[in-house]
């Protein structure tokens, strides 16, 4: 999982790649912590076409309050440049996971 610390940087990866999972999280976040490994497994397990980053918003706060980012941690998932999905605090992974599966589907249908 790939960090970001420009707002220009992000931009360019939700426009650039097909499929792209951002985290927002932040070094205090235990939560964070906590769900960033598990994700990271999942999605190299299901979607592994698509990009995962990390934005640290007590590093670079700037690119959270741009993206509306308030609550950690906040899971948005782009396809094509449009966001799809975004869990904000308690959410379930496996939840996310399955919401996944139909825009993955037609994206990267081979």
């Amino acid at each position: 999982m790939e960090n970001i610390e420009t707002l220009e940087a992000l931009d360019a990866l939700k426009q650039s790649e097909e499929g792209l999972l951002i985290l927002f999280g932040g070094k205090e976040c235990n939560v964070c912590h906590s769900i960033k490994p598990k994700l990271i497994a999942l999605m190299q397990e299901n979607y592994p076409k698509i990009k995962m980053v990390y934005v640290d918003c007590h590093v670079v706060i700037e690119v959270c309050s741009q993206n509306g980012v308030l609550s950690l941690p906040t899971l948005q998932v782009f396809f094509t440049g449009q966001r799809f999905i975004e869990e904000v605090r308690t959410f379930s992974l496996q939840k996310v996971i399955q919401e996944i599966a139909r825009p993955y589907s037609m994206v990267f249908a081979n």
